[in-house]
């Protein structure tokens, strides 16, 4: 068990809302039953190991990891939204737990600042941004707007900070083996869940946030070449990972589904929605391969 661990059921609970989004209930249903009951399994076994093996939270590779949990509570809550109790309670541990992480975050960046972060930064950091739009969604759904743009504010400012970290690092170091590790797809995946965040404030009724959720989308798409890229040279590099890095990938995948399908439905362009359906088979093909690799490991450690 591993703080980031928690990346399974956000690359879980996204693909169902991908998938829900293009008629696939059933796909939908099998996934987000999958990522319920994965959530707090996984709580149970995060808890163990962090009682065992004395987790540092002042550790930044730690606590930008576990932001994992606080991600994932609130897409499970998103999927779940019509069952307005679970949608609380989730969203009152992602709050909790937000509210745990992002001080000792801040404290220890600004301790480190300038090359000691830069040295540092790899594209799994983005999860601080991607744990706090998730925050903004499911205030928007409890139509608390106020704090939906709080949060969603702050995951944009986040985004960028990160984002200018890992660029400086890529232009510093651009051998650095961080750097083509699978979680760098969360470069485009926060952009995404941004995407998605502005439009859950919309349907709640701030229609002005529409303009900035294309910036954003559009810099998710952006991101998309460089990082086939960068996954094309990992390959060459043919370097062995263990499948929870890979879930890093698939959330990505699925969150830019997602997006693009809002946008599609928000600004009148009906073509995305092709361009969705296709990343929604992309990213479910993912989630298949990644579950299978993840099943034939764990029985292979069993069998040991």
């Amino acid at each position: 068990m591993k703080p980031d661990s928690f990346a399974a059921v956000m690359a879980t609970g996204i693909v169902s809302i991908a998938a829900v989004d293009h008629g696939f209930r059933a796909i939908s249903d099998v996934l987000i039953v999958l990522a319920a009951v994965a959530l707090p399994v996984l709580i149970a076994a995060a808890a163990i190991a962090w009682r065992r093996e004395s987790w540092d939270l002042t550790n930044l590779d730690v606590s930008l990891r576990l932001c994992t949990y606080i991600a994932a509570c609130a897409v499970v809550g998103a999927r779940l939204a019509e069952h307005r109790v679970v949608l609380w309670i989730l969203a009152g541990m992602a709050l909790q737990g937000w509210l745990s992480l992002a001080p000792v975050v801040a404290r220890r960046m600004w301790r480190d600042r300038g090359a000691g972060l830069r040295d540092r930064a790899h594209g799994g950091w983005e999860l601080a941004s991607v744990a706090t739009s998730g925050l903004a969604i499911v205030m928007a759904d409890l139509n608390i707007v106020f704090l939906a743009m709080l949060f969603w504010a702050i995951a944009i400012g986040v985004y960028v900070v990160m984002t200018g970290l890992i660029v400086w690092r890529a232009v510093h170091d651009p051998a650095a083996p961080e750097l083509v590790q699978p979680h760098i797809w969360i470069l485009m995946g926060g952009a995404a869940i941004a995407t998605l965040a502005g439009d859950h404030i919309h349907k709640a009724g701030l229609e002005a946030v529409w303009p900035v959720t294309v910036v954003t989308w559009f810099v998710a798409t952006v991101w998309i070449p460089l990082l086939i890229y960068v996954t094309v040279q990992r390959f060459r590099r043919r370097l062995e990972l263990p499948p929870r890095l890979w879930w890093a990938a698939v959330f990505p995948l699925g969150m830019y589904s997602a997006a693009t399908y809002a946008t599609a439905v928000e600004i009148g362009w009906r073509w995305l929605t092709m361009v969705s359906l296709v990343f929604f088979w992309i990213a479910f093909a993912a989630w298949m391969l990644t579950a299978l690799h993840a099943l034939l490991r764990f029985r292979r450690v069993r069998s040991r």
